[in-house]
């Protein structure tokens, strides 16, 4: 065999090698999945335990389950057919948010500035 064939025959075996030694270990499916069910898990308890302080600081916590229960449910049936009153409820949010990191935390009363509620 002349040189050049005996490199190229050398060059490719050592390629081929190479190849195999650079190859992707293989993904542990049941192990990723078990992550990321563990991960949804820790964001549901967050989202939970974040629930749970909103009731607190807006002093929702004051009122009977029963009545927070149909005060949401009134409020995502009227969700549902005007949008302004979600505009509405938005800005003042956003109004007791800005107060609280400006005063360190109120408790709301239910009522706007003029003694109405505003559902």
């Amino acid at each position: 065999m002349s040189d050049a064939v005996l490199a190229y025959v050398v060059e490719y075996g050592t390629d081929q090698q190479d190849k195999r030694q650079k190859m992707r270990k293989p993904r542990d499916i049941d192990a990723e999945l078990k992550a990321l069910q563990e991960k949804a898990k820790q964001l549901k308890a967050q989202r939970t335990i974040q629930l749970g302080e909103l009731v607190e600081a807006t002093g929702a916590d004051t009122l009977s389950i029963e009545a927070l229960a149909g005060v949401l449910l009134a409020a995502v049936e009227q969700a549902d057919g005007k949008p302004e009153a979600v505009a509405r409820w938005t800005e003042r949010g956003a109004a007791f948010f800005q107060a609280g990191t400006k005063k360190g935390g109120r408790k709301g009363t239910g009522n706007d500035q003029n003694g109405a509620s505003g559902a």
